[in-house]
């Protein structure tokens, strides 16, 4: 399966695609592997996000669950960087009486940061819990990244929000 490696903050990363869309983003760096303009794009928009450049992502996802659980991944992809919403908001949202399938639905996520569960938090404003890299000390520095990258982009003019940067000219 193509995918690509990349160093970030929180540690080592590998991105995966199939069938033209991102399909899986673990913790780790696998070996070399067929790298395509997709994953290139996702790695540069990885780096752009670890930079403070920009909030979301502009990719094709295409992760493997159940229709329950890709229901949920969707309502996580509607919550605003830098904000937050409970385990219980995302039942709500999605239909649920039980927040804690909400909770199981995120662990089980195959695309965390690019499907963002870390923005989901327990209701009554602990942290809850996280499954990626180190855990909860991860969990904090994704939710403190978003929050200074929104307070600096909402100084700038023109952020840069989901944006792709444009297309570098040929030849360069």
């Amino acid at each position: 399966m193509p995918h690509i490696s990349l160093h970030t903050p929180i540690g080592e990363l590998t991105v995966f695609e199939a069938e033209g869309s991102i399909v899986a983003l673990d913790w780790g760096r696998a070996q070399a592997g067929e790298i395509t303009p997709l994953l290139q794009r996702a790695a540069d928009q990885l780096q752009d996000y670890f930079d403070g450049l920009r909030t979301g992502f502009d990719l094709p996802l295409a992760p493997e669950g159940t229709a329950f659980r890709r229901k949920v991944w969707a309502a996580l992809t509607r919550i605003p960087p830098g904000q937050t919403r409970s385990y219980l908001d995302i039942a709500r949202e999605v239909g649920c009486l039980s927040p804690r399938a909400i909770g199981q639905a995120n662990g089980a996520n195959p695309i965390p940061i690019l499907i963002p569960c870390h923005r989901v938090i327990a209701h009554g404003g602990g942290i809850g819990g996280y499954s990626g890299g180190e855990g909860l000390a991860t969990k904090r520095f994704l939710l403190a990244l978003e929050a200074r990258a929104v307070s600096q982009h909402n100084a700038d003019p023109l952020p840069l929000f989901g944006r792709s940067p444009p297309p570098a000219a040929e030849g360069h």
